[in-house]
């Protein structure tokens, strides 16, 4: 049955850094339509940096600049959230800057206010840039960091990277790979697979199927090659098993992504980075999408970053924001309805 305008969630759209592509991607997605085809949106950012961008794509975009979602209308107009705080003047195309960063962050801060006060079920955001972030104040490791920070996040969080319809997330991230080894221990992969099974079950997999890859070639060959895989990995997914989780593995890196992408698993939970990155990037590197998870509220983002290359000329890639904005909608739409049960 299709949605009503009123039974679908309300999505915060924040424009990503304005001296990047987010802007362009936001303004040629609202002209196309396909913003509001299956949420509410509330645009938030400056209303100068949004007008910028439609002149460099050549789309109009009617705008209705409200104080919060509770005066929006949506009755043609998309309700926009005016932060008046980003001169386009005051900063160049293509170049991270403090000004662009203080914009980001407090952008970031008005749409996680807005969700946490029930305003808007969730937000998707444009790519942003970690440095201009870091340059206009907000000195986190990364915008996921700055959320956890925010919303008071205690328990586990992790990104997880999101390709049509595989799902992944990794025991660790942005850490050196001659330190992966020490740090993999059966408590943390457990709690990583125990975490991507309560991810995909509030995203609306009633029984997701988990593989779980190896970290030596061949999966240790049996200890010849390493014996990660018997001593932690695989007591790990037992452990997992013992607690009702649909999880596999330790299967080989080099060949679980071809069974993934085949339909045969839901997620994939790698131990390193690059390993289920390089996957999906190389599957479909315009198509991906980044959700920070673990976090109380629905949060998505495309993959991809500022394309500084690109800013300006209206010829961004919109594909994988369509996406991310599909899994914003989709976890948003979840979260209602386990509310309303």
């Amino acid at each position: 049955m299709e949605k009503t305008s009123e039974t679908k969630p309300i999505i915060g759209i924040h424009l990503g850094d304005a001296s990047g592509c987010g802007p362009e991607i936001i303004a040629k997605i609202a002209a196309s339509g396909k913003l509001t085809e299956s949420c509410r949106p509330i645009i938030i950012g400056d209303s100068r940096v949004f007008a910028a961008a439609q002149g460099y794509t050549g789309v109009q975009v009617p705008i209705e600049i409200v104080d919060s979602p509770a005066t929006a209308r949506w009755t043609g107009a998309i309700p926009f959230i005016d932060m008046k705080n980003l001169d386009p003047e005051s900063f160049s195309l293509g170049v991270p800057s403090a000004e662009c960063g203080l914009a980001v962050g407090q952008a970031f801060l008005k749409a996680i206010n807005l969700a946490l006060a029930g305003d808007i079920d969730g937000f998707l955001y444009a790519p942003i840039h970690k440095q201009a972030l870091f340059m206009g104040g907000f000195t986190y490791e990364s915008e996921a960091e700055m959320f956890a920070a925010v919303m008071n996040v205690t328990s586990y969080h992790c990104e997880i990277n999101i390709l049509r319809n595989l799902w992944t997330t990794r025991v660790t991230s942005h850490v050196p790979l001659k330190d992966v080894s020490a740090m993999l221990t059966k408590e943390r992969i457990l709690e990583t697979i125990l975490f991507g099974d309560v991810t995909m079950k509030r995203a609306g997999y009633a029984a997701p199927r988990l593989a779980v890859t190896a970290l030596n070639p061949h999966a240790g060959e049996n200890g010849k090659c390493g014996r990660e895989e018997i001593d932690v990995i695989a007591p790990a997914i037992a452990a997992a098993q013992a607690q009702g989780v649909d999880a596999g593995g330790p299967f080989p890196a080099d060949t679980i992504f071809d069974r993934a992408f085949k339909g045969e698993f839901d997620m994939v939970v790698t131990l390193y980075h690059d390993q289920g990155q390089i996957a999906l990037k190389t599957k479909g590197f315009s198509e991906g999408v980044t959700v920070p998870g673990g976090m109380p509220i629905p949060i998505a983002t495309p993959a991809h970053g500022t394309a500084f290359d690109k800013v300006g000329k209206g010829t961004v890639d919109t594909k994988a924001t369509e996406n991310a904005l599909a899994v914003c909608c989709g976890m948003s739409a979840q979260r209602r309805a386990t509310k309303a049960a």
